[in-house]
């Protein structure tokens, strides 16, 4: 399974920088319990995620989503600890 044959570039940078808004608003919604509470504690990581069935035809895609994951989740919990310390 390709990821460009199922998706576009917008929605590669919708979810680079959008992530809930655009899991929100796209076909990817599955309504699972474990989906939702990705989608409101840590979206990246959902993205990353959902990335791996891409696997095969994008592993350079699917490494990138995971950095992307990890880098954002990281940086979101530094804020909200700089946040609440101030």
């Amino acid at each position: 399974m390709d990821f460009f044959t199922d998706h576009g570039w917008l929605f590669l940078l919708g979810l680079t920088f959008f992530p809930r808004l655009t899991l929100l608003f796209s076909s990817v919604v599955s309504g699972g319990l474990f989906w939702w509470l990705g989608w409101l504690l840590t979206p990246h990581l959902l993205v990353a995620v959902l990335a791996i069935p891409y696997w095969d035809t994008n592993p350079f895609l699917v490494s990138i989503s995971w950095v992307i994951a990890l880098d954002g989740t990281i940086t979101e919990v530094k804020a909200v600890n700089n946040h609440t310390n101030s």
